[in-house]
This record gives C-alpha cells, structure tokens and sequence, in this order.
C-alpha cells in the first residue's frame, strides 16, 4: 500500500462476523490497537476464524 491507497475496515463488522466470545472479540480488539497493520493483513489477506480459535481457547466456567 505505499501508493497512498486508503482502506478502512468495518471492525465491529469483523468481530460480529467472526468472533464467538468474548476472548476472540477481545483478541482482535488487542490486534487493532496493538498492531493495526497485522489486524488489516489478517482482515484482507488471512483467514481470521482460523487465527481466532488457534490463539484464544474458551474454557466455561464449572458450576
């Protein structure tokens, strides 16, 4: 993208797409602040549902 091309991503669109929990949701909220570029690239390029259950792991909790 150096040739001044803008792109603006819809990111609640994203977490309501693809993210099951709150722990996904909150792993591409960290993405987005932390590292915008490697949120973009996941969101254009990647498959993020793949990404969103290899790194977050939904444990309930026991009754």
């Amino acid at each position: 993208m150096s040739d001044g091309t803008l792109i603006s991503i819809d990111c609640t669109a994203v977490e309501n797409e693809v993210a099951d929990n709150m722990y996904q949701r909150s792993e591409l909220d960290y993405l987005i602040y932390n590292d915008p570029v490697a949120y973009a690239e996941l969101v254009l390029n990647g498959d993020p549902e793949t990404y969103l259950k290899t790194v977050t792991e939904y444990k309930p909790l026991d009754s």
